[in-house]
Order: structure tokens, then C-alpha cells, then sequence
């Protein structure tokens, strides 16, 4: 599950494609979490870290490029998501790397995290789908921070082309590992039920942004 250093090769592009395509779940004990509103939520157990990777497959209401671009704003991220509390790119040898501070009520400690984001639009077999990659990174202008546990286990899949109605069929994969103490069953239960959550939420948010438009 360690994040690779460098750019994304145009490999990693074109499976993000094939499996949009075409789901790949044998060869390994992907279980069925979650069965929703055209949505299907698996995991694979990572038996290290206890923790589950996911694979989402499914159509949301709403095109691809404003999904896409939804996904992508900063701005909705913080919006949405009240733990995250700073959250600004800039570009670092070429790429854009995202910091982002996640601040939590109680014992839980501060986390931030620091990845890298490319997105790219690509004709796969005679159709056009929209992709973006993301996974954690180390760079010099973001140090660690005392008084934060720093994530170093981020990885993000996202590709999504138009159904011919106005919407998108999806395929996300992420694994997040937020390190420090939080029992894995926690950090499990938490994804297994905010998963779909969001989704619809994303959806929501995508289609409020195409009637101001």
C-alpha cells in the first residue's frame, strides 16, 4: 500500500479506464459492504493495517467534468467536510501538491497530509472518460508539523464517463490510512457508512453548480 515517489505513468491512467469498464474484483476477497441508490461499495482487507481499501462502482446525477471538478474544489472539500480546516495547492517540480490540515473534537490528534493530483481526460476505446489520480507525498516545502500525525498512506482513483443522460458512471478507489491510535473498526465503520453519504452529497453539490452556471 506504499505510495510510489514521482509522477503517475499513463498505465495507471489507462486501468482506471479498463476498470471503469470492466470491474476487477477475482483474484482477491473483495467483500460487498454496501448496495445503494446505483451505487456498490467493496473493501479488501489490508491485513497490516487492518484497514479496508475500497472500490466503488456506479452512476451519480451529474455529468462527468462538473464531477470531476467538484471532486476537485478545495473550497467544496472544506465546505463539506468540517475536520478539514486548511486546504491550499501549489505547484512543486512540475506537479500539483495539495496540503491539507484536519483538525478533530476530544482525543483525537490533528492530522495533515500532503499529496500529489493529476487529472486527465482520455479517448479509452472510442470513449471519452475523465480521470483523476491522487496519492500521498513527500516534498521539502511541506515539512512535518509538530503536533500533527502526518498521513502517508493516501491513495485515490477516480475515473467517470458521461451515461448519455446527463450523468456519470464512476468507478472510485481509495485507501487512507490516518495513522496514529484510532482502532481500525472505528476507521471502518465510519468509511463503510459515510461512503454513500458523500456520494449523494457530491451529486447534490454538482448539480447546484450547474444551475448557477
Amino acid at each position: 500500500m506504499e505510495p510510489r515517489a514521482g509522477t503517475f505513468s499513463e498505465e495507471q491512467f489507462r486501468e482506471a479506464c479498463a476498470e471503469l469498464q470492466r470491474p476487477a474484483l477475482s483474484g482477491a476477497p473483495w467483500e460487498l459492504l454496501v448496495e445503494t441508490q446505483g451505487i456498490s461499495v467493496y473493501g479488501l482487507l489490508d491485513q497490516p493495517t487492518g484497514l479496508y481499501e475500497y472500490k466503488i462502482f456506479g452512476t451519480l446525477r451529474a455529468p462527468p467534468d462538473l464531477l470531476v471538478d467538484t471532486c476537485m474544489d478545495l473550497g467544496y472539500i472544506r465546505r463539506r467536510i468540517p475536520q478539514v480546516t486548511e486546504a491550499y495547492e501549489t505547484a512543486c517540480n512540475g506537479e500539483t501538491v495539495i496540503y491539507m490540515k484536519l483538525e478533530f473534537p476530544f482525543i483525537v490528534s490533528p492530522r495533515d497530509c500532503v499529496y500529489v493530483q493529476q487529472r486527465r481526460e482520455l479517448d479509452f476505446r472510442g470513449r471519452k472518460i475523465h480521470v483523476v489520480l491522487a496519492k500521498s507525498t513527500s516534498v521539502p516545502q511541506f515539512p512535518e508539523r509538530s503536533g500533527f500525525i502526518r498521513v502517508t498512506q493516501c491513495l485515490v482513483k477516480l475515473a467517470a464517463q458521461s451515461d448519455g443522460r446527463g450523468r456519470s458512471k464512476v468507478f472510485i478507489c481509495c485507501f487512507v490510512n490516518p495513522g496514529g491510535w484510532i482502532p481500525s473498526w472505528i476507521i471502518n465503520l465510519v468509511a463503510k457508512n459515510g461512503i454513500p453519504g458523500f456520494l449523494t452529497d457530491l451529486a447534490d453539490a454538482c448539480l447546484r453548480r450547474q444551475r448557477r452556471t
